[in-house]
This record gives structure tokens, sequence and C-alpha cells, in this order.
């Protein structure tokens, strides 16, 4: 006893000495001041440089004043970057580019419930952090000046006449050319062809509308940020603001790629035209307070819509043209908690792994792996030792496993940029490997995942995403209005090639209000199990659980005004219980699937000690299949 005082004595001290070792740099001692609208990229470029230099991986901290820091295209750090689920489209122009840091902070001077903010002008990656270990980005904000995304409000719907008069919101800039709407910033141009409409009132996303096109092909100006329009949707009164946009997603507001113990404390991504974070290939994340929002939360304005002093009706909307959050590849442990994400045009979460296509089998035991979606290329895959296992894309039924001697790029002379990798394998590989229905997925990178206290609301497509073997712990959350199925396990290796089964998931003390108000892919239920699988009735084995664990649903509240609650296909090992379903009439139900529980090719399903609004009959609520 007396000597583990003595050791827990030492861990003490050794940990007060660390804290006391850290320095704190000042911004404003480097020119980084906040509100001058000049491009803070070379004070910031240098302070990182001195630090790095001066510190050598010792603790240190660069502390800014809250307020706004203008960073422009123009002077940006120029770099090759391929961020996994976005546009391949280098060079990136990066803001901050924090490279090979360790134990290094920034921090922004929280005053007043405000973040220290940095704002893009124009088309650029805000924050890189690549090759960094135990580093992290403490009360920081991440926006654009003109987003690529242009909001609209309908003043007048002609709807016999099919012409829709709207308002273009003061922010951003506008032409028209040969009729069409073209849109842009200081190096980024286009006409929209798409958008998400949002309730005026409520922000949530018009009931059954989903991605629907705008009016920007002929248009006329009435006056000035007031366009009359060619555009047929009777859905659309006035006071519905759209946000107008394009599929494109150059870049996310923060990269993490290839790092070790990073933290996200109370930082802020109001706009991305990619995803809020993405993280890539690294190992364990903690977000801390993390917000995906709009600005009026963040920062909780009482009376107005942005502490800058815009007027309530051109607050914007949306936030990220993709998911709030992404990871790809990444290990040890994924934290989020007490997070805040709304307005996303895709999902809060995704969590997945890369499943690359074997092309040829060079002999027994060499193959060659490519990566097969557009969006996902270029960047580290794996390494010798990885465990990996096989996949037939078919009926997504794993084969066998295996563990990588050595991998190297095999269309390319370095990794970066690859497409495909030679690949060489502890045991014989099978002979019909390269018959083109194989997928290759990587088990040593793959997460532990803990999603808790987190609010998701107001969103396009979906809320959760989780395809990860390692045990997944959702609980606590809120999901408002979701639009699409609230929580997803997936599973695709025909796609969008976005590994894996789920072993051991449980969803509990979740509230769900009011999910499926619009179709979008996988959005069978409330939560959605849903491997991609093209030849489901050949399939003799489970994709999901099969552990003796699988995926518990229990002690949930469930707000919908429609039947769906679970879909599920290929699991074994399936628990809904002790949940409470409410039923509303807060919309007309009109999703196709007329069952609670549509269950599909699934064994070892437990449904018990549930109370439903109404009642439960298992004979007309519970649809197995295959």
């Amino acid at each position: 006893m007396k000597k583990a005082h003595i050791l827990f004595g030492i861990a003490i001290l050794f940990s007060l000495l660390s804290c006391g070792n850290e320095k704190v740099y000042y911004g404003s001692d480097f020119g980084i001041i906040p509100g001058t609208g000049e491009d803070m990229t070379e004070e910031f470029a240098k302070a990182l440089e001195t630090i790095k230099a001066e510190r050598n991986g010792m603790p240190a901290v660069l502390l800014i004043d809250n307020g706004e820091y203008d960073f422009y295209p123009d002077s940006a750090n120029i770099r090759e970057y391929y961020v996994s689920n976005h546009d391949q489209d280098n060079p990136k122009h990066v803001a901050i580019a924090l490279e090979g840091m360790k134990n290094f902070t920034l921090r922004g001077r929280m005053k007043d419930n405000r973040l220290a903010d940095l704002m893009m002008n124009g088309r650029m990656l805000p924050v890189a952090m690549v090759n960094c270990e135990n580093c992290k980005l403490e009360y920081i904000g991440v926006d654009t000046r003109i987003p690529q995304i242009t909001q609209v409000e309908v003043l007048e719907n002609d709807a016999e006449n099919g012409i829709i008069t709207y308002r273009i919101a003061p922010y951003a800039n506008y032409r028209i050319d040969n009729g069409r709407l073209v849109v842009y910033g200081s190096n980024w141009e286009f006409v929209p062809g798409w958008g998400i409409a949002f309730e005026g009132d409520t922000r949530r996303i018009v009931y059954t509308t989903s991605d629907i096109g705008v009016g920007t092909a002929a248009v006329e100006e009435v006056e000035p940020y007031v366009i009359r329009a060619a555009w047929r949707d009777a859905r659309l009164k006035p006071g519905t603001v759209i946000a107008m946009r394009s599929y494109q997603r150059p870049t996310p507001g923060i990269f993490v790629s290839e790092c070790k113990n990073t933290t996200l404390f109370h930082t802020a991504v109001y706009y991305a035209e990619g995803m809020g974070l993405l993280a890539q290939m690294s190992e364990n994340i903690t977000l801390e307070g993390f917000k995906v929002a709009i600005r009026e939360n963040v920062y909780r304005v009482v009376g107005g819509c942005d502490p800058l002093g815009q007027a309530p009706e051109v607050c914007r909307y949306f936030t990220t043209q993709a998911d709030a959050t992404h990871f790809s590849g990444c290990k040890g442990k994924l934290v989020s908690i007490n997070g805040f994400y709304e307005g996303m045009m895709d999902d809060a979460i995704n969590v997945h792994g890369t499943y690359l296509r074997v092309t040829q089998r060079l002999d027994e035991n060499t193959l060659v792996g490519r990566y097969m979606h557009g969006q996902a290329y270029g960047f580290y895959w794996g390494g010798a030792g990885d465990s990996v296992q096989f996949v037939r894309s078919d009926v997504m039924e794993i084969t066998e496993g295996n563990k990588v001697v050595e991998i190297t790029p095999y269309d390319k002379n370095e990794l970066k940029g690859c497409k495909e990798f030679k690949i060489t394998f502890e045991k014989p590989l099978p002979a019909d490997i390269a018959n083109g229905k194989y997928g290759i997925e990587n088990l040593e990178w793959t997460p532990e995942v803990v999603f808790n206290n987190n609010i998701i609301r107001n969103n396009r497509a979906r809320g959760a995403l989780f395809s990860t073997p390692k045990r997944t712990i959702v609980e606590n959350n809120v999901f408002d209005h979701t639009s699409g199925t609230a929580i997803l396990l997936c599973g695709d290796c025909n796609g969008w090639f976005e590994t894996g089964a789920c072993r051991d998931v449980i969803i509990r003390n979740n509230h769900f209000i009011n999910a499926l108000t619009s179709m979008f892919q996988f959005t069978n239920g409330i939560i959605s199990i849903y491997p991609e699988i093209p030849n489901l009735a050949s399939q003799t084995k489970y994709f999901h659980g099969g552990n003796g664990k699988g995926v518990v649903i229990e002690n949930n509240l469930f707000e919908t005004f429609d039947t769906p609650i679970v879909y599920a296909k290929s699991i074994d090992g399936l628990v809904f219980r002790n949940n409470k379903i409410l039923q509303n009439e807060d919309f007309k139900p009109f999703h196709w699937n007329k069952h609670r529980f549509l269950l599909e090719k699934t064994t070892n399903v437990t449904i018990e000690n549930n109370d439903f609004d109404g009642g439960f009959d298992k004979e007309k609520d519970v649809m197995y299949r295959y």
C-alpha cells in the first residue's frame, strides 16, 4: 500500500511539472490582431514556426483574442492534401497549417461568450492538422464571409403559372448571365442546381421535400436582390427559406490526418463547403462541446440573429455543405460529448473505414487493391502488420482474415494521390480473389465510439451513421427533426465502399423527435440497419452482429407521426426493449413502410417490454422477410 501511495505521488508530481512546463505565446506579439480585415495567414505561420523551433515538442499554447481573423486564398498555404469523402481538386488553399506539431494548443481567449473566429474570404481549407500528436483546438470558430450556399426567401409563389419570386440574402454575390443566376466569390462561381427548403419560422426542413430543383435557369431581376424565376413547386409557400447549392465539397472546415490524441474543445464550425470536421487515419479524437451550428446558437444571443448585427430575417438557416463530423479509417477512441449539430446538408456524424476492391492477383500471396470511390483515394490505408478481412461484395459475406506483410503504392511512385496498392499477405489468397467481387477491410483502423449527450436537429439526410466492429455507445442524445433516418448502421462494398459490420452497438436513453419527414438514401425506419447487399437472397451469413452482442436499443423515447421505428437487414442479434413510442399528428403519415419493425434476413431478435401509444400488434407491426 505504501509503495502504491509513493507511485501515485510521483504520477501527480510529474503531471504538475508537465503543466508547469507549458509555455503560453500571445498572438498579439506576432501581429495576430482581430477585427482588422487584414490577411492573418503570414502572422499565424510565423507564430507556428517560432513555437515549433523554440519548444521542439514541449507543451505550448498560442493564445489569441476573441474576435474575427481574416484569411484570403491568394496568400494561403498551398498544399496537396487528399481528403477522404471530398473532391480531390488539389492544390488546397490552407489558412492555418498545423503540421508535425506536438503538445500544442491553439486557444481562443473566451470573452463575453465569444470565440476567436477564423473567417475565410474565398474557397479555402481553414485548419489542417497533419501528423500532429497531443494537439488541441479550444474556443475557435470557423466561418466563411460569402458561403457557396446561397440563401433565398420565397416572397411570392404563383404555383398555377409556375413562377416564384424570391429575395437573395444580402451576403451573396450574384449576376445574371443569359437568364441564369450565377453566384460567385473571390475564387469560385457556379449556377446553383439544387436546394433544401426550410420552414421560415422553425428552420426545419419542409415536409416531404428532400432535395429540390431550384429556379436559377430562367430568371429576371425585379429589383436588386429580388428575382423572379420560372419555378414550379407548390410546397414553397411565402416565407420558406431555401439553401441553394451545388454538390461540390472541396474542403472541410477542420482537417485532421494521421494524427494522434486530438481534442476539439468548445470549438465551432458555422460553415464549411464540405464536412465541418473530416478526420482520417487518426488515433484517439475527442470532441467536447463541439458545435456545427448557426452563429446565434453558438453565442446564445438573445433577441437577434448574429452578434455582428445582422437582422433576424437574413440569418443563415444552414451550416455545412455535407456532414458535421466525418471519421474515415480512424482507430482508438472517438468521443463526441455535449455537441450541437444543426442545419447540415448531411449527417451529424459518420464513422467508417474504406474497402479496397481487389483488381489483380499477382501471385498466391500478393494482390492489387484499389480505392473505388472518386472522393476517397490518395491517402494512407494501412501498413505492415495490420489485420484485414475480405468480403464478397455481392452478398457482403466475410470470407477469411489475413495479415499485411508489405503494402506499397502500385499506380504511382508515392502514396500521395495513389489509387492502387500492391499488398503482400502472410497467408495464401483465394484463387478467385481477383474476380471483381472481393473487397478488403482493414480491421486495425477501426475505432471504439462514444456519442453522448449531443443535440442533432433540422438537418438534411440522416442523424448519425456508424460502421465499426468496435463497441459503439449512443446515449442521452436528442435527434430532433433529422428529416431522414435518425441512426443508420450501414456497410457498403458496392457504391460508397464504406466499411463495415457492427458487432456491439448500444443505443439507449435517446430522444427521437419526428424523424422521417423526407425520403433519403437508407431511410427505411427511424433506426435503420441497412447494409448494401445486392444479392441478399443468396447470402448465407449475417453481416451485422453475430458475436452474441449485436445491437441493443433500449430505454429510448420515440415521438413520431408515422409508422416505421426499426428497419433491419442481415443481422444476428437485435434487442428492442423498454422503449416508449408516442404517436402524434404533427405531420400526415406518408412512408411506404407500414410496419413498426421491418426485418429482412434477421435472427435472434427480441422485442419486449415496450410501451406503444395505441398498443402493439405483433402480427401487424412486425414483418419478417427471408
